[in-house]
Order: C-alpha cells, then sequence, then structure tokens
C-alpha cells in the first residue's frame, strides 16, 4: 500500500497498521488487525486522486446515467450532472489540479471549481492523458472539494475520468486520499468511529442501557447509530431509505463465516422469541449470524433508549435480549431475544459506533449523541457510566479518509463522521462526562 505522506523532498518507506472492520451491509462493525508493509517510495511531485474511491455524484438529475464504478467516471453524458471528489491537504498555498482523462470521440469542455473559483479545460483524444486545468488558492488546511461539470461535447459523452491530479506547494506536506483499490468501496462510505465506554466493575453485568439522540439533519440516508454494541453482536437504529428506517438487532454466530449457510447447525444462532411486528432472518457477508429488525419511523430530534441483556443459560449457551423504548411509548418493545451457542457469558465490551452503510452517500455527513449509559451487574446494582474512549475502523487507520471524531456535548458523548469536515481527533483519546446520578427506572418483571 502507498501511504501519502508525501512532500517534494521526501523519501521514505512506512508501515501502516491496518484494523480490518466487520460490518453488515446493513451495517455493523468489528475490527481486527494486519499489518502491511509500504514499499519504498520514489519521489513525487504530482498526485492522482482515483475517482474509484474519492468521488461522488453530488448533483444528479432525474434520469442522469452518470455511474462511478470500480475504475472510472462512466457514461458522463449530463451537463447538469456535478462530480465531487475529495481529498486532503495540509499545507497551504498554490494547488494545480489536473484530470487523467479520455475522450472517445470529438471534443469536451469540462468546468472545474475549487472554492468559489472555477476555469474550465479542453479534453480530446482517445488516449487517457493527464489534463492541466490551472491554479487554485488554499486559504485553509483540511479537505479540498473539486467539483467537476460538464460544459459541452461533441461526442456522445464527455469524458472517461479515472483521476484527479494536484500538486503545488499546498500539496507538499502530508496528504489523506484512498489510493488503495481494497480501500475504494470502504473510502466511499467513510470511516466508522466508535465509543468505548469505560465500565468502572469487574462483577458480571447483565444489562446495557443507553439512550441516544441524533440531531435534526443528521439522519442521512445509510447512517446507522449503534447505541448498545457487546462482544457478540449490536443494537441500534438505521436510516435504511427515504421511506424506512428501523430497529435492528443482530448476534453474530461463533462460527466465522461471511455465508450463513455454511454455519454448521450446532453454531447457528437460535431465536428465543422476537417481538410483534418484527423481521426475522440471518446475515452475512461480513460475519454471520442471527438479525431482527423492527421497521419504526424514528426522528431526529427526539432521545431513544436502548436496553441489552445478556446472560449465560447454564447449558454452554448465552441468551442475548433486545428491547426499545420511544418517547411515545410507556412501555418497552420487544425486538428479540437469541440464543448464541459455544457462549458461557455476561455481557462485555460496551460500546457505541456510527456509521454509513451506503457508499454512494459518503459525501454526507452525520451525528449522534449518546448519554446517560448505565450497566447492571447480575447482583442487581445499577453502576454509571461517566468515560469511553474514541476508536476508529481501518479505513481511518490506513489513512485513506479520516473525516471521523468523538467527543462531549455537556454530559452527553458524541461521534460524527462523513462530510469531508477538517476537524481532527487523536484515535485512542478519551472523554469523560458527569456521571449520571439517577438510574434507569425499569421493571424487569413487566418487560415483554
Amino acid at each position: 500500500m502507498k501511504l501519502k505522506l508525501l512532500a517534494d523532498t521526501f523519501w521514505g518507506i512506512a508501515t501502516l497498521l491496518i484494523f480490518q472492520s466487520c460490518a453488515e451491509t446493513t451495517a455493523t462493525m468489528e475490527d481486527t488487525v494486519s499489518i502491511q508493509n509500504v514499499s519504498p517510495l520514489k519521489k513525487v511531485l504530482s498526485f492522482n486522486v482515483p475517482v474509484a474511491g474519492n468521488s461522488f455524484l453530488t448533483v444528479k438529475p432525474l434520469g442522469a446515467g452518470e455511474v462511478i464504478t470500480s475504475t472510472k467516471l462512466d457514461n458522463w453524458t449530463n451537463s447538469n450532472t456535478v462530480i465531487s471528489t475529495y481529498f486532503r491537504v495540509s499545507n497551504t498555498g498554490t494547488l494545480k489540479i489536473g484530470l487523467k482523462a479520455s475522450v472517445p470521440s470529438g471534443t469536451s469542455i469540462v468546468k472545474v471549481t475549487v472554492g468559489n473559483t472555477s476555469q474550465n479545460v479542453t479534453l480530446t483524444g482517445s488516449v487517457s492523458k493527464e489534463y492541466t486545468v490551472g491554479d487554485f488558492i488554499v486559504s485553509t488546511p483540511g479537505y479540498v472539494k473539486v467539483d467537476l461539470q460538464g460544459v459541452s461535447k461533441a461526442g456522445g459523452y464527455f469524458a472517461d475520468l479515472t483521476d484527479v491530479t494536484f500538486s503545488g506547494t499546498a500539496s507538499t506536506g502530508t496528504n489523506v486520499y484512498s489510493n488503495d483499490p481494497s480501500y475504494y468501496y470502504w473510502a466511499r462510505r467513510g470511516p466508522s468511529c466508535h465509543l468505548n465506554y469505560i465500565v468502572p466493575t469487574t462483577n458480571n453485568v447483565s444489562y446495557y442501557y443507553n439512550e441516544v439522540t441524533v440531531p435534526v439533519g443528521e439522519d442521512k440516508i445509510g447512517s446507522y447509530f449503534m447505541a448498545n454494541g457487546f462482544s457478540a453482536g449490536y443494537f441500534g437504529m438505521q436510516v435504511n431509505s427515504a421511506a424506512e428506517r428501523r430497529i435492528l438487532f443482530s448476534v453474530w454466530s461463533p462460527f466465522v463465516t461471511d455465508d450463513p449457510n455454511n454455519i454448521p447447525p450446532e453454531q447457528k444462532i437460535i431465536l428465543n422469541r422476537a417481538g410483534s411486528g418484527v423481521t426475522i432472518g440471518e446475515f452475512g457477508n461480513e460475519g454471520s449470524g442471527g438479525q431482527s429488525y423492527y421497521k419504526y419511523n424514528w426522528s431526529a430530534g427526539q432521545t431513544y433508549k436502548f436496553l441489552l441483556k445478556g446472560e449465560p443459560d447454564g447449558t454452554g449457551k448465552t441468551d442475548f435480549t433486545a428491547w426499545f423504548l420511544s418517547p411515545d411509548a410507556t412501555e418497552w418493545k420487544l425486538i428479540a431475544s437469541w440464543k448464541r451457542p459455544e457462549t458461557n457469558t455476561y455481557l462485555q465490551s460496551f460500546y457505541s459506533f456510527v456509521e454509513n452503510f451506503n457508499p454512494e452517500n459518503g459525501y454526507h455527513g452525520r451525528k449522534a449523541e449518546f448519554k446517560n449509559q448505565w450497566v447492571r451487574t447480575s447482583d442487581g446494582n445499577w453502576i454509571a457510566i461517566s468515560g469511553a474512549k474514541f476508536t476508529v475502523d481501518n479505513t481511518y487507520n490506513a489513512q485513506q479518509r479520516i473525516d471521523a471524531i468523538g467527543g462531549t456535548n455537556g454530559n452527553a458523548f458524541f461521534l460524527q463522521n462523513g462530510g469531508f469536515f477538517s476537524t481532527t481527533v487523536a484515535p485512542g483519546s478519551q472523554f469523560s462526562v458527569t456521571a449520571p446520578s439517577q438510574a434507569p427506572n425499569i421493571n424487569f418483571s413487566t418487560l415483554p
């Protein structure tokens, strides 16, 4: 993997620590560790930003046919479509922008915009080559957005575009963009980020409790705001489309596979019971197991409560049960209870995360606040949580994209990712809030 830490006078060899995330198509995450060596780098004056991993159709009129493939911008025919490419620089100054493109027939004119400055470039020729657009000024370090829009074309479409290039004084520091094809999909989704809660007890924990608020405007399609994560699964709320939202609860099988059909019968997740209106099934692709979700039109700006239970059943298996409470209800809603074989443990690894599972919407930002966290031990004691550690996924750790932060807002923790903002928070940072004083008032005997 080539690391984007190049300057006009810098030569280097580096090693990247990569955390490989495990995320369901509908969104989840678990990190494993691998190490990849970086080959020696030669002196580079210009940087190629692949469209496939760093660009989005930020304006796409109804019926427009443009698509970003695994190698290029394809079928660029609509003059109203805007293609936006993002990369991060750490210096100010001049940024010389170019395009790597080919035009199968005729000549095309394309408008390139950075900030408030636009310049046109003429493209011609069926052989892919680099075209120089011109100089632009970067006044603030951070993410740069380069917008492309077709002006005119003589052929059937504007161009086949593979890269946006940049050089100049603004590029002489640390530059961040996705340059590894194995990360393009993940980079377009954006980096996921987590809050690993610091649980102040070594006693067995039977319950996790958390409250989640998504600020108005931060509930973008493709978002998963995961409230109660644990060592064997995750529980939170999603924005699945413009018309559908879900409360999702899933448990991984102890058998490691991406195909649920490969799980031996004795290692399959078993459904104990499900709430009314809850859809039950299996998931795969990135880990496999039992999945349950409840279609519920939750709203930004409202606070929702999540309760998770995990206790051994005495036969070498553990039961995990999830309940959800909306502000317009007085009784907890059962999502599902699952039995996990080959597991004899109480709840472990209390965490939350925010991620985007729709790569086409990866340029949008999203944010969630998490507050009033509690755990309840197996002997019935509630213990408040006041600390959390911020961590990130493999996409961030590999420096393919780093727009993800965590922090506190009053007595709430928060996570924010996407949107190509330039603020950074060091992974591994720890945050604290004033410990909540009033334990949840839950009648466990009446839980469904």
